[in-house]
């Protein structure tokens, strides 16, 4: 049976983002799966499970492992892959995006794609929007200078400025 993904729910991903999810689930199928086991084994041998610290824990941790196992197989089989993106084109999924609203001087960065990208380094600190956000579906397309309008979760409708697009290395 093949489900159908809608685009709502794609995941768009740089194929070395892919490829670090992939590596990351294999990892937790294989020897992480298989040393939380073995620490409950050994935490159950030790005897009362109602006061056993260890054997909590562990499965505290074999719950953690198993979630993630399961965000990620969800994630990667609704992945859309793409090539990373050109520097001074288009604005795409995996661009680092600086933009002004409307009356304001401020700048604002963010990447435009997968918070998962940024789980994989966690000392990169860049807020995320999807391409199905407003503000990243009124930007995918656009370039540096151009104007793009939105429909804010309030109500109101939000002007901003491109000032910058780069692909985004991290």
């Amino acid at each position: 049976m093949t489900q159908k993904i809608d685009e709502d729910s794609v995941v768009w991903l740089t194929q070395d983002g892919y490829d670090q999810l992939k590596s990351e689930l294999e990892h937790l199928k294989g020897p992480a799966r298989a040393e939380i086991t073995q620490r409950i084994s050994e935490a159950r041998d030790e005897g009362d499970l109602k006061e056993n610290g260890g054997y909590h824990a562990a499965k505290d941790e074999q719950g953690k492992i198993e979630a993630r196992i399961r965000q990620l197989e969800d994630m990667l089989r609704r992945a859309r892959v793409g090539e990373t993106p050109k520097a001074g084109g288009k604005i795409e999924p995996g661009m680092k995006v600086s933009i002004k609203f409307a009356g304001d001087d401020d700048v604002e960065t963010f990447l435009l794609g997968s918070r998962e990208l940024l789980a994989l380094d966690a000392s990169v600190d860049i807020d995320v929007y999807s391409p199905q956000s407003p503000l990243g579906a009124a930007i995918l397309g656009k370039k540096k200078g151009d104007k793009a309008k939105y429909e804010a979760p309030n109500g109101k409708d939000v002007t901003v400025e491109i000032v910058a697009a780069e692909p985004f290395t991290g």
